[in-house]
């Protein structure tokens, strides 16, 4: 049986799953979906259309599925926020709901329209934002006070930093590591390293990389390609990616942030790069 507090607000409707459990003073909307083993511990606000999945645990304060602050587009009718599984959502996160614009598109993949996405066994840590139209990857880590714009799109494995802000429309790319206080507004691509007040491309995420399971010799080559790619003097960058593209077609690894830098150059988006 559902543990559902006194003093929680549930609206009629709402759909609950048998072992979630709604802590004191929390309000849960008309339409939202709360899957099992999921924990509201207190002071939670589920607003509109959000489904939060299963084993997900979130904090007091946090409010879920508010309309987007996009002028215009605040309360739109079918707006959806859709959280994944097992995430620890910590105190006063905010994470809201899409609008018609859409996601950021990529090559490959349809975006849709009218909703936020976030994967599953995040970590989404105190005042972090999520906002309006936004894809978040499994295994993501917002640290304090992380906040991402409107579209924005956050890789599989990427840490965000305490304080860091990305700019709307922006793509971080997988196990993409952004330091505390550092602004973002350009794409990172994967395994990158970005500090600074206007976040400067540093080099590669090799502890992340290592931490996540390449070997010493993907590491090795991965790096190769960046170095050639980014901090050559030969020709131009554009060449040197097709240069690249070339001779590391077998490479996995190497080809994710060819791709990543490709879909930049077909997006007319600009990609953050060493300086």
């Amino acid at each position: 049986m559902t543990k559902i507090h006194p003093s929680a607000v549930v609206e009629d409707g709402a759909q609950i799953a048998a072992t979630a459990e709604i802590g004191p003073f929390c309000v849960i909307s008309s339409k939202a979906k709360i899957g099992e083993n999921v924990r509201l511990l207190s002071n939670v606000t589920v607003m509109g259309d959000t489904t939060i999945g299963e084993g997900t645990v979130v904090f007091p304060g946090a409010v879920l599925g508010a309309g987007p602050q996009d002028h215009g587009n605040e309360f739109q009718e079918g707006a959806r926020l859709v959280i994944g599984k097992r995430n620890v959502i910590r105190e006063n996160v905010t994470m809201q709901c899409g609008t018609p614009k859409g996601q950021t598109p990529i090559r490959g993949e349809e975006p849709e329209k009218m909703i936020t996405r976030v994967g599953d066994d995040g970590m989404f840590m105190v005042n972090s934002h999520v906002a309006h139209d936004c894809v978040v990857g499994n295994n993501v880590i917002m640290t304090n006070n992380a906040v991402i714009g409107g579209h924005t799109r956050v890789g599989d494995g990427a840490i965000l930093g305490g304080n860091c802000a990305v700019h709307q429309f922006c793509r971080i790319g997988r196990k993409a590591m952004i330091g505390g206080m550092t602004g973002v507004t350009r794409d990172v691509i994967p395994f990158a390293m970005v500090t600074g007040d206007r976040g400067k491309l540093r080099g590669l995420n090799l502890i992340g990389m290592k931490r996540g399971g390449m070997d010493e010799a993907t590491v090795k080559s991965v790096t190769r390609a960046y170095m050639y790619i980014f901090k050559s003097k030969e020709d131009n960058f554009e060449t040197r990616v097709n240069k690249a593209k070339e001779k590391y077609q077998d490479n996995e690894l190497v080809m994710e942030i060819i791709t990543f830098i490709e879909d930049a150059m077909i997006g007319r988006r600009n990609i953050l790069v060493a300086e």
